[in-house]
């Protein structure tokens, strides 16, 4: 019998070996691996793309670099000497004067989970400009008891919450699809997430929704720091043969799949038919407002009882950060696998820039805990994405192993791995250039990382040492 998804077979060192002599590269990555001199990541970094258009066979573009600076950095220096905040401020109160509504209605959507980024952005807008929003939240995979804890700090704040929580049965074989041809287990959640906001914003008769940080504080091209307006091209797409979901097409996941066009609507972007004539604008907190997760999470420690996780993450030092979901760890040691940066890389380039850590301190960090196994919800994970013939008897036929293990996940990561990045040897894989033994880079680390002496609290414009 065959199957569109077959148990994944051991890589062989050799075939390993021999695509990096050829010069295989997965992903259209660049081949030759280049690190930031003033942060961690890499020029493997992929830039934001129109997630519902990503296949196996996606090329992604990456993370610029100029004069050895990656753009991410080169963002963080303009914003440091060139934006003038208070002018960016008058344009925020501007903004909110325009849509501001004297009916007791909401006039803006925040879309969060409690975490302290959008209880910072909902907060903000409440009490230093007056709005009146609604925050939504598209629920997490898996939630965490500190998630939880802090979604109900979230709503006691004072704030009105619309909750969505997912048909589980179908998200779950989408997370499944996804990882499957993508290795991308957050994909399904990031659909929901991404297309809830202007489907409320169009129910409530509101034209007006904030994120919080653009793209362009990771990486994504800095003309993009222009507007401080999400294209519309990332929710809105009217070509149903352009969607994809965990890389399969709409006709394949009804025909195959046994999904219908109704299970599928939470992850398919909006039309411009059902946009309509309305005006709904999608703005970036951050455009107006200095971005510092740091002072984030002292600012929702402070306003809103924001509880962290009891130790740090796998993969990671920090505990404040992506907290809400057990999937998150998931998420970024695919990322790692996949580019070679996985979640400390991240946010030790983040709290670089934000002058939280030096740089060497972010090199001993990524050296210690960087694309660590995500041990802490294996069994929770491995239960969630597993496809049995008793809940999904047509999309379980497809699957050699519809059950998942173990076994099977590390088989099916090493798959993703591309030979550009990594060295199989001994049964063992090993990153083939990394920050830490990177020879351009002529650095002194402690590898131990008991230099990290703690972190800077962004206020008045200025870094406050905590």
């Amino acid at each position: 019998m065959s199957f569109i998804f077959d148990i994944p077979s051991k890589r062989n060192p050799k075939e390993v070996e021999k695509a990096f002599e050829n010069g295989t590269t997965y992903y259209g990555l660049p081949k030759d691996i280049v690190f930031c001199k003033s942060c961690v990541i890499s020029n493997q970094r992929p830039n934001s793309e129109y997630e519902f258009k990503h296949t196996s066979d996606t090329k992604k573009r990456t993370i610029g670099f100029k004069n050895g600076i990656c753009d991410a950095c080169n963002f963080t220096s303009l914003k440091k000497t060139k934006i003038n905040w208070q002018k960016r401020e008058k344009k925020l109160r501007e903004l909110c004067d325009k849509h501001r509504k004297n009916d007791g209605s909401y006039d803006c959507i925040v879309p969060g989970s409690g975490g302290k980024d959008s209880f910072f952005t909902s907060h903000m807008l409440q009490h230093k400009y007056g709005m009146n929003p609604l925050t939504i939240t598209w629920a997490p995979n898996m939630y965490t008891p500190w998630g939880l804890k802090n979604m109900e700090n979230w709503v006691n704040s004072g704030v009105d919450n619309c909750l969505t929580s997912p048909n589980r049965r179908v998200q779950r074989l989408l997370t499944r699809l996804s990882l499957e041809n993508l290795l991308h287990p957050f994909q399904a959640f990031q659909f929901g997430q991404k297309f809830l906001a202007p489907r409320i914003a169009m129910q409530h008769n509101i034209e007006l929704i904030f994120y919080g940080e653009a793209a362009t504080e990771y990486g994504n091209p800095l003309e993009e720091t222009k507007t401080p307006i999400m294209d519309i091209n990332y929710f809105v797409n009217d070509n149903i043969n352009d969607l994809y979901v965990g890389g399969v097409s709409h006709s394949d996941l009804i025909n195959k799949f046994d999904l219908s066009l109704s299970d599928l609507k939470h992850y398919t972007p909006l039309t411009t038919k059902e946009i309509g004539n309305s005006k709904i604008e999608v703005h970036y907190f951050g455009y107006y407002e200095p971005w510092h997760p740091q002072g984030n999470y002292y600012y929702a420690v402070e306003h809103g009882g924001f509880v962290t996780a009891p130790g740090r993450l796998s993969g990671t030092y920090n505990k404040y950060s992506s907290i809400d979901d057990k999937m998150e760890e998931f998420n970024y040691y695919t990322q790692g696998i996949k580019f070679g940066l996985g979640w400390c890389s991240y946010v030790a380039a983040f709290e670089t820039r934000s002058g939280d850590l030096t740089r060497e301190e972010a090199v001993a960090l990524t050296k210690k805990y960087d694309i660590e196994f995500p041990e802490t919800w294996i069994n929770d994970f491995l239960e969630y994405v597993s496809i049995t013939p008793k809940e999904y008897p047509i999309a379980s036929e497809h699957f050699e192993q519809p059950v998942m293990n173990r076994d099977y996940f590390e088989a099916l990561v090493d798959k993703f791995r591309s030979p550009h990045i990594w060295k199989l040897h001994n049964n063992n894989w090993t990153l083939r250039k990394n920050c830490w033994n990177n020879s351009d880079l002529n650095l002194k680390q402690d590898d131990s990382a008991t230099s990290w002496t703690g972190n800077n609290y962004f206020k008045d414009n200025q870094f406050i040492k905590k």
